[in-house]
């Protein structure tokens, strides 16, 4: 058996990383073991997804989740609609700080929405995405484009922020322009899928087919002999990547980190070996379930892989 060892204060990220795999300290061991897998993924030839929630897309963790696809550190991206909908109106509009204990009443009567603790004024999301994206919609429909995938319009999306002075900052900029593909299967379920369904008012042959990302995500895994996933939260973005890949024998590479409980039978709170009775992940695949905060955890783990220096 290995001895526990306690952890020293330092400065440098890995050695905090290195010190966690010899804590014992239960998610501290889990974090150190989630890297390791993260960069045995990202040093072998497989087809590597990114799954996470629209949430982590209005704090500062953005940031990571651009810098990974602008480094082209992940080839497929699945996610929210939400995620599209704080993405490109922060390329317009700032976010603020706030707080868990604001009175939510008040913030209504100001025309302010609360995401956790973080404050989003109804003039940096719904108002500037119908501002942009109505005649978006509209030059792509004149253009004969009637009929899209979500990721055609998210690519779409990044295409029209090459003028903008903060597109660096975007992940839809950055998967158009290394063509990472971005799949929502849930597109209706935020403020975009909202602009598509009033922009079809008065365009009714205006179309999201969804039945296209799936055949082009089968296409994606059939072709893959190897697949790996970092999968932040739950909820649809998590099944969608897992249950692809089902169809490949599962899974070779698994790190799923979530706040999530499984006593519930939730598919957020399930732990990769659930998973593996499905055949979604490999039944010889390298796994862990991280619990935590992926704002406070997804950033240690990516800078432990150097890929923000």
């Amino acid at each position: 058996m290995d001895p526990v060892k306690d952890i020293t204060p330092t400065d440098s990220v890995n050695s905090l990383i290195n010190q966690f795999s010899k804590s014992g300290g239960f998610a501290s061991k889990n974090i150190a073991i989630g890297v390791d897998i993260l960069r045995t993924m990202y040093s072998d030839r497989c087809l590597k997804f990114l799954s996470f929630p629209a949430n982590i897309i209005a704090t500062g963790t953005r940031g990571i989740i651009k810098e990974l696809v602008r480094n082209k550190m992940v080839d497929v991206l699945v996610t929210t609609c939400g995620s599209l909908d704080h993405d490109y109106a922060r390329t317009s509009k700032d976010y603020y700080h706030g707080s868990f204990d604001l009175n939510d009443l008040e913030l209504r009567k100001k025309g302010i929405n609360r995401l956790g603790n973080i404050l989003i004024p109804n003039e940096c999301y719904g108002e500037v995405l119908e501002d942009t994206l109505q005649p978006l919609l509209k030059k792509l429909y004149d253009s004969g484009q009637k009929e899209l995938s979500s990721k055609e319009l998210a690519w779409h999306l990044g295409a029209s922020l090459e003028s903008n002075s903060r597109k660096e900052e975007s992940i839809l900029y950055w998967a158009w322009k290394n063509k990472i593909p971005i799949f929502v299967p849930g597109i209706t379920d935020g403020a975009v899928g909202s602009q598509i369904w009033l922009f079809t008012q008065q365009h009714p042959d205006f179309k999201i087919n969804v039945l296209k990302d799936e055949q082009e995500l089968f296409e994606l895994v059939n072709a893959s002999p190897k697949t790996g996933a970092l999968i932040i939260g739950g909820g649809i973005s998590k099944h969608h990547t897992i249950w692809w890949n089902q169809f490949k024998g599962g899974l070779d590479y698994t790190i799923y980190l979530t706040t999530a409980a499984e006593h519930d039978g939730s598919l957020s709170g399930a732990r990769t070996k659930e998973a593996i009775s499905w055949g979604k992940i490999n039944e010889k695949a390298k796994h862990v379930t991280i619990r935590g905060d992926a704002t406070v955890i997804l950033p240690l783990m990516i800078s432990a892989l150097g890929a923000l220096s």
